[in-house]
């Protein structure tokens, strides 16, 4: 089953309003935001870390870079890295590389969403391609995804 189906199968086995957008190749987090319209601060990019051989997902909004020792504070982790996509992209199969959706639960990865994405209504994310992004409650991916949160941009 292709990526994107079994992620609109587990948004639709759980009852969410969800809207697939298609769009034209958009490599950045910021790109997207513009060609979808939104704002880059509903723009939910996946920054993946690594400390030692785990993985977690950092959700942020598209503007912002990581900060690592804010994240590591977060977490816990002293030796939390941004891990290279060579690394980790065995994590998402089928997803294109750098439009893994983040949803970590869903690929076994522990996430943390930045409070600032956390207050927005509604989020754009991309739908393990470079051409399909879903836009979302912010409620409802926070409910099935269950991250933490805390300030981890600059």
């Amino acid at each position: 089953m292709p990526p994107l189906d079994k992620l609109k199968e587990f948004l639709d086995s759980k009852q969410v309003s969800y809207e697939v957008l298609a769009h034209p190749v958009t490599l950045t987090a910021q790109h997207l935001a513009a060609v979808e319209h939104v704002s880059g601060k509903e723009l939910a990019k996946v920054v993946v870390l690594r400390s030692g051989s785990k993985f977690m997902m950092v959700v942020l909004p598209a503007p912002y870079h990581v900060d690592l020792e804010r994240a590591r504070t977060a977490t816990g982790k002293r030796d939390l890295e941004v891990a290279r996509e060579s690394e980790f992209a065995s994590l998402f199969p089928g997803c294109e590389p750098g439009a893994m959706p983040p949803f970590g639960n869903l690929y076994n990865l522990q996430v943390w969403v930045d409070e600032s994405l956390a207050q927005d209504g509604e989020i754009v994310f991309n739908a393990c391609t470079h051409t399909q992004a879903i836009r979302m409650k912010y409620s409802d991916f926070s409910r099935l995804v269950h991250p933490k949160v805390a300030t981890v941009r600059h």
